[in-house]
């Protein structure tokens, strides 16, 4: 996780994810679409990460199953308890936060309220709006767009005081005039807005209870809101697929500068995709068309593509992969893999090791210094130190009904064209005949041929080919 950027006790946060997200035209919740390797809501989650919080509270609706799976995973990540709420009516911002409310701890006394679907959160911003004044009731970040229309715009008195945040469809043709509107984001104290939120109406044009409605009534009882303002598109929400394309994008970019920084060479990033998470050593090189996804972790000195695609994938340092596609693979420090390889789940490439052009593996361990140069397949297989599997070799490990293991031995060498009939052992340092089909064990030094013998016909073929 990010480095904690400083600590607040006695402070919660509420994230606001029972949204269906209707627009994106989807049976996933709007807070699961992922965005460059995290859903929505794993973005709003990191941002909080380093915040030094109590604990983060999810609010879901009551078929949010799989938002609470989301939830778990980031409850097992971060270092402080992330759970769930559930609303049990969609019945606006306002009443998802007075749920919330009353679900949290009485320890907690201040409270950083958020929605689930605006993943270019900074942490640091997040920050700057835990900064403002703890005696202030209420803390809010705001923006300013040209285009504001469907967003709250935040009324200010003369003085510049913040005095209320009026929603697009129950504004008036003056107030639709202001520009700078309110981000949904919140830190609040408890013991003076829980009242508030929990007396919120719902008589307005949506029929919800807004949470805005909680600064117009601060300010007509003392201390009212102070703001903090944030760049517009970091604040911004997705709402649909075109603005979660553009989502991704930016944080993309932004991981991508990043590691840029730290002396990773990216030679065309605008044609190179890295997901957030991935995690990228110092003078390795990353060519156009290259595709890092998920948990990927690629070492110091390595080369990367062109047209790569990796997910989930440890590469070494100096490694080397060529326009391969690779899933859960493991690749050792030193390995030369493609061109055209495909490495699938449980791939397992010592150092040094060389996985060549067409080229498939699968629930496989090669050696350290094994050669698999071009053209084989194989699977659930165990290829010895410094083995050398030609052109054309197949493990045959399926029987129609369950699979079997293929044992390759140390510095073995397996001829070109061959099958191996699984499950079967090539001892070490054994010598396969191209062109064989093994069905039976080879001993250790041992040489095997398993093909039928020529036979030649003299004149036969005459005529038959024109």
């Amino acid at each position: 996780m990010t480095e904690q950027l400083t600590h607040h006790p006695g402070t919660a946060a509420v994230v606001l994810a029972a949204g269906r997200g209707t627009r994106f035209r989807s049976a996933t919740p709007k807070v699961l679409h992922p965005a460059a390797g995290r859903t929505l809501l794993g973005h709003v989650l990191g941002a909080l990460a380093p915040l030094g919080l109590e604990r983060v509270l999810v609010v879901v609706s009551p078929d949010g199953a799989d938002v609470e799976a989301e939830v778990a995973t980031w409850d097992a990540r971060m270092e402080r308890p992330v759970t769930t709420v559930v609303q049990p009516e969609q019945r606006g911002t306002g009443d998802a936060l007075d749920v919330a409310l009353q679900a949290l701890p009485d320890d907690v006394t201040r409270v950083l309220v958020l929605p689930g679907d605006t993943p270019l959160l900074r942490p640091e911003t997040l920050a700057a709006l835990l900064a403002l004044d703890v005696q202030l009731p209420l803390g809010m970040l705001t923006t300013v767009l040209d285009e504001p229309d469907g967003y709250g715009r935040v009324l200010r008195d003369a003085d510049g005081a913040v005095v209320g945040i009026v929603e697009h469809r129950d504004a008036d043709a003056a107030q639709r005039r202001i520009t700078e509107v309110n981000a949904g984001m919140y830190v609040l104290d408890r013991a003076v807005v829980q009242p508030l939120v929990a007396a919120l109406r719902s008589d307005n044009a949506q029929g919800e209870r807004y949470l805005t409605d909680v600064v117009a009534a601060l300010a007509g009882s003392g201390p009212g809101a102070g703001a903090v303002a944030a760049p517009a598109a970091e604040v911004a929400g997705v709402n649909d697929r075109v603005q979660l394309a553009a989502a991704a994008a930016v944080l993309r970019r932004r991981h991508v500068d990043q590691l840029m920084r730290s002396g990773v060479s990216i030679i065309d990033p605008s044609h190179t995709y890295v997901d957030v998470d991935v995690t990228v050593g110092a003078e390795t090189v990353l060519l156009p068309g290259t595709i890092l996804e998920g948990a990927t972790s690629i070492g110091s000195d390595a080369v990367i593509g062109p047209s790569s695609h990796l997910t989930d994938c440890t590469v070494g340092d100096g490694a080397i992969v060529h326009s391969t596609r690779a899933d859960g693979a493991i690749i050792g420090g030193g390995a030369d893999v493609g061109p055209f390889a495909h490495l699938r789940q449980g791939t397992r490439i010592e150092a040094c090791a060389r996985v060549g052009a067409f080229v498939q593996t699968k629930n496989a361990t090669i050696g350290a210094g094994a050669k698999l140069p071009h053209l084989a397949y194989v699977g659930d297989a165990d290829v010895g130190a410094g083995a050398n599997v030609a052109c054309g070799v197949v493990t045959v490990n399926y029987d129609g009904r369950d699979k079997h293991r293929t044992s390759i031995g140390e510095g073995a060498f397996v001829g070109c064209g061959t099958m191996l009939v699984a499950p079967v052992t090539i001892g070490d340092r054994a010598f396969v005949g191209a062109g064989s089909t093994i069905t039976e064990d080879v001993p250790a030094d041992a040489l095997a041929i398993a093909r039928a013998r020529q036979v030649t016909k003299e004149g036969r073929a005459a005529g038959r080919l024109g």
